[in-house]
């Protein structure tokens, strides 16, 4: 059986318009920001189903009259 080796690829430079090289430099602020509300949203319908599930009887008895 063959070992699986490593190899090292060389990355090939982003030049900018006159020729410099530019860094790879994205901005994650809105993506942070989003992560944070869909964090944020399913905390919260986490806890209403935790709030829910004990009153579920009295929930269930008004509703199956």
């Amino acid at each position: 059986m063959s070992k699986k080796n490593k190899r090292q690829v060389a990355r090939p430079a982003i030049l900018g318009p006159v020729g410099t090289r530019v860094e790879f430099n994205p901005d994650y602020s809105a993506t942070k920001r989003e992560l944070r509300r869909i964090g944020f949203l399913a905390g919260t319908f986490f806890a209403i189903l935790i709030v829910l599930s004990f009153f579920q009887d009295k929930l269930l008895t008004l509703f199956l009259k």
